[in-house]
């Protein structure tokens, strides 16, 4: 008799094609040797399929990774074409500033109250230029061009319009709209003097930024900052003959600021003229197109832009009432917020590039389909808006006393300025985030309704009130008054990471 040694079963797994035992195919695996080999090429089937999809999932992420990747080098090559235009802009009026500056303090004054309108004008022509953006971007997501030649038609005729009712306001009563900012005849006088020449440019700065609007729906900014660089260039020279009196010209003082500006914007308008008819391969757009209304596009625009030009208006309204507030409080509170808001535009250019840059993108991705897509970006980018903001306020901290040294001015207006300076430092953070957050992310996903009542709400329930107490009841430092013209950069930064983060406002508008 054979004894069998007891002990408990080998643990050695019973495999077949590497299945263990137990599974279904392991247990067929046991079967004679036809269904074994058969066993065994499904096993190498199943696993080459897992392969195959491990080798898919990756292609897949890897086309992922390169869509962001283009998507925000796109976001970049944008933010940074049109941060350079907007400084040569403002280096305009900052040499504007430095000129007057050095000329006469009533004269800086002056310019700088009737500078308001302009940036009135400048408000209500980016309003009609942006709520074109809105719907053209999307379009051209589309590969839809001929849309976007009709909007076009439609938005320059309201920015026509409103370069045409500002420019004959201002020619025929400028005493009477200068004397609703201030109170000092002097001030007032050099303003008239300024507007009264100024006021005829408003066409010619409507037309060529509306155009430039239209270029930028497409993606097309680097025409942009050339003409802005050729307008920098005429007004510097013509203003260091005309201001000063330079080798033989009158002595003009803000009335030569003003014809400077004229011209340099009648050489802006004609360089974009030229570039649409022999250089621009995109809209191909012709004079004939601009005579075209689209009475179905127009209910679009109404729809979706008049909310934008009303917030901007409203906005440039606002400004003009806050420049009223500080303008009673005396010339140096005059001269100082000019000082502040001019350099304070020159640092945060790179801010409002990132919004500009937000909207057509955040359109034009609409456009495409991914909508998607836009959460996951809006993340990122709110990141990006924060450290720019963080570190805008430093450079303007640091260079703040730098500054203030090229100005001719008396200490009061300087003391004033560096406070004022000190006060956009930190408020700059919160303009970075919000104003990209919500003219970017919400006004360019087709929600444009929803910035106009929050800029209203807290600019007329908010900052104009407690400004005006500060100021005309409380008799605060001028300050503490600026800084309560201030304060919605900040308070608006809550509503925007909601609204963002949590809200509705990714809308196709082109169905």
């Amino acid at each position: 008799m054979v004894h069998l040694p007891r002990g408990k079963p080998s643990a050695k797994k019973n495999t077949a094609a590497g299945f263990p035992r137990g599974s279904y195919l392991g247990i067929a695996a046991n079967r004679p040797l036809f269904l074994r080999r058969i066993v065994t090429a499904a096993a190498k089937v199943l696993r080459c399929g897992k392969n195959i999809r491990q080798t898919i999932m990756g292609v897949h992420k890897v086309e992922k990774l390169k869509n962001d990747g283009a998507f925000y080098k796109r976001f970049f090559s944008l933010t940074i074409t049109i941060a350079l235009q907007n400084l040569i802009v403002f280096s305009v009026n900052l040499a504007d500033n430095l000129m007057l500056g050095g000329y006469s303090e009533q004269a800086l004054s002056g310019v700088a109250l009737a500078n308001q309108i302009q940036f009135l004008l400048q408000m209500l022509v980016m309003g009609a230029g942006e709520g074109m953006i809105v719907l053209a971007s999307q379009y051209w997501g589309k590969k839809e061009v001929e849309p976007i030649r009709r909007i076009i038609s439609i938005g320059f005729r309201f920015g026509l319009a409103a370069g045409l009712l500002l420019a004959v306001i201002m020619f025929f009563f400028p005493y009477q709209v200068l004397g609703l900012l201030t109170n000092e005849a002097a001030v007032i006088e050099e303003g008239v003097s300024y507007i009264r020449v100024i006021c005829f440019s408003y066409l010619f700065f409507a037309m060529t930024n509306i155009l430039l609007s239209a270029l930028r729906s497409v993606e097309t900014v680097k025409i942009a900052f050339a003409v802005s660089a050729s307008t920098l260039c005429i007004n510097v020279f013509l203003n260091s003959l005309l201001i000063y009196g330079n080798l033989g010209a009158p002595r003009l003082g803000a009335q030569g600021a003003a014809i400077a500006t004229l011209i340099a914007r009648i050489v802006e308008f004609f360089i974009v003229l030229w570039y649409l008819k022999f250089k621009d391969k995109k809209l191909n757009l012709h004079a004939r197109d601009l005579l075209v209304l689209d009475w179905e596009l127009l209910r679009r625009y109404v729809r979706v832009g008049c909310p934008v030009i009303l917030s901007n208006g409203i906005w440039g309204i606002a400004q003009a009432v806050q420049t009223g507030i500080l303008g009673h409080l005396g010339g140096p509170a005059i001269a100082a917020n000019s000082i502040a808001t001019t350099v304070f535009q020159i640092i945060t250019v790179i801010s409002y590039g990132a919004a500009s840059a937000t909207a057509v993108l955040t359109g034009k991705t609409i456009g495409e389909g991914h909508m998607d897509k836009l959460r996951h970006y809006s993340k990122v980018l709110q990141v990006l808006y924060l450290i720019i903001g963080l570190c805008t306020g430093l450079l303007l901290f640091l260079l703040k006393d730098v500054i203030i040294q090229f100005y001719s001015i008396s200490g009061e207006t300087k003391e004033l300025a560096i406070q004022f300076m000190l006060v956009l430092s930190v408020t700059v953070i919160g303009t970075s985030y919000q104003v990209a957050a919500l003219t970017g992310l919400v006004r360019g996903g087709g929600d444009t309704k929803f910035v106009l009542f929050n800029d209203s709400i807290f600019m007329w329930l908010i900052v104009i009130p407690s400004a005006a107490l500060a100021a005309f009841v409380f008799n605060a430092p001028p300050v503490v008054v600026f800084g309560c013209l201030k304060c919605d950069q900040i308070l608006k930064c809550a509503v925007a990471f909601v609204k963002v983060n949590y809200g509705k406002w990714i809308r196709r508008l082109t169905q």
